[in-house]
C-alpha cells in the first residue's frame, strides 16, 4: 500500500506528518512508525504525527517518538501540526486543538507559530539541576562549554541513571545574557541529541526564571537548529506559557508498506 505523508521541521526538529482524519493509519504498527522515522531506511524524522478529527476542537494531535511508541506532548511537533492544519485548510490564523496533555491554543502568521503550552506548577529544584514537566518531563542543568559538551554520553547517563526506564529528556544549558540561553537536548524516544526540542526550551526558560538566572518573562532560547521565544506569566504557577518560532513544510512524498 502507498502512504502519503508530509515532512515538516521546526528549528531543525523534524517530523513525518500524516492526515489521518479517515483513521486509516495502523497505529499499532510500531515497526512501521519506527521505519518511517529511520534516517537510513525510511523518510527520517525525530517523530511521527497524526492529524485526526476531534469532536470539540479543530483537530487532534497524536504523537509518536522515533522508536515507534506513542509519547507525551511535543512542542515543536505541535507547532508544525498547526502549520499543516493551515495548509490543509482546516484553520486560518488561529486554532484550538487537542493533544495528549489537553487543549492547546495557537496562532500562525506566515510560517511563525505561537503555541500555548500547559501551565506549570510543580518544579523540583535540586542542587545542580531542575526537573519539571512542560507536557513532557525535562531535566535542566547548567553547564560550561556547551559547544564542546558531550550531550550524547552525559544525556544518556542521566536519562537512564537518574530517571530509569521511563526516562526524562535532558537539557544542558549555558547562559548568554540576561534573558537569552543556549541549549542542547538529549531526547528520550529518539535516544540521541536533537537539533531542537519545544517542550525542552520551554522547560529551560521556566527553570532559569525559577532559579533566578533571569527575571524576564520573555526569554530567548538558542537551540542548535534555531531560535525560539518563550513567554509566560508568573503567580502561583507559570501560566499563559507560549512557545513561538518557525514551522515549515519541507516536502511531500509516498511510502510503500
Amino acid at each position: 500500500m502507498k502512504l502519503s505523508f508530509y515532512k515538516y521541521q521546526g528549528t531543525g526538529n523534524d517530523f513525518v506528518i500524516i492526515d489521518n482524519r479517515e483513521l486509516f493509519f495502523p497505529k499499532a504498527n510500531t515497526d512501521l512508525i519506527a521505519g518511517l522515522c529511520d534516517r537510513r531506511y525510511g523518510v527520517g524524522a525525530d517523530g511521527l504525527i497524526l492529524l485526526e478529527k476531534h469532536a470539540s476542537s479543530d483537530f487532534k494531535m497524536v504523537y509518536y517518538n522515533a522508536d515507534g511508541n506513542e509519547s507525551t506532548m511535543c512542542g515543536n511537533g505541535g507547532r508544525c501540526l498547526v502549520a499543516f492544519a493551515k495548509f490543509l485548510g482546516i484553520i486560518e490564523d488561529k486554532t484550538r486543538f487537542n493533544a495528549i496533555d489537553g487543549m492547546h491554543h495557537a496562532t500562525i502568521e506566515h510560517d511563525v507559530v505561537s503555541l500555548q503550552m500547559i501551565d506549570v506548577a510543580e518544579i523540583k529544584v535540586k542542587p545542580n539541576s531542575v526537573f519539571l514537566d512542560t507536557g513532557s518531563p525535562h531535566h535542566v542543568q547548567l553547564v560550561q562549554g556547551l559547544k564542546d559538551f558531550s550531550v550524547q554520553k552525559e544525556g544518556a547517563k542521566l536519562r537512564y541513571g537518574i530517571y530509569g526506564e521511563t526516562g526524562s529528556n535532558i537539557n544542558f544549558v549555558e547562559q548568554l545574557n540576561d534573558d537569552t540561553f543556549s541549549v542542547r537536548t538529549y531526547e528520550r524516544g529518539v535516544e540521541d541529541e536533537t537539533l531542537s526540542c519545544g517542550t525542552g526550551v520551554t522547560a529551560v526558560a521556566i527553570a532559569m526564571h525559577k532559579t533566578g538566572m533571569t527575571s524576564s518573562e520573555k526569554i530567548t532560547v538558542e537551540a542548535v537548529g534555531g531560535t525560539l521565544e518563550i513567554e509566560f506569566k508568573t503567580d502561583d504557577v507559570y501560566s499563559d506559557v507560549y512557545l513561538k518560532g518557525p514551522a515549515k513544510q519541507v516536502f511531500k512524498g509516498e511510502f510503500d508498506y
